[in-house]
């Protein structure tokens, strides 16, 4: 995750919240600036999306040293009407996959690539 992601442009499926609870879920002990760089966002992004995941209780942390670790509720149910009865697990059991399951596409090193 090093240098400065690529900016993007145009309307994506998932939202911000949703990479970011997804790279938390794939490492509860990410940095924020690891986080940003995997989303393609600003560490202060970053940080505004944990404190809304936070605040709206879908996220908490606790403080080890330097170090913040995450941890998500997976039970808690998604917010928008159309996925009524949906939860976290659910959708990041979409998300999530092994990484011995991503390449990284021919132009873009380091940047994993779910595939088809």
């Amino acid at each position: 995750m090093d240098g400065v992601p690529e900016p993007h442009t145009g309307w994506t499926f998932l939202t911000n919240h949703a990479r970011v609870l997804a790279a938390i879920a794939d490492n509860h002990s990410a940095r924020i600036r690891d986080i940003a760089a995997h989303c393609r966002l600003t560490e202060r992004a970053v940080q505004k999306i944990i404190s809304d995941l936070e605040r709206d209780g879908y996220l908490s942390h606790t403080r080890e040293g330097r170090t913040n670790t995450y941890r998500i509720d997976p039970g808690k149910v998604l917010r928008h009407p159309a996925e009524a009865g949906l939860t976290v697990a659910s959708l990041l059991s979409l998300l999530l996959q092994d990484e011995a399951d991503r390449v990284v596409p021919p132009g873009r090193p380091g940047r994993p690539h779910a595939t088809a």
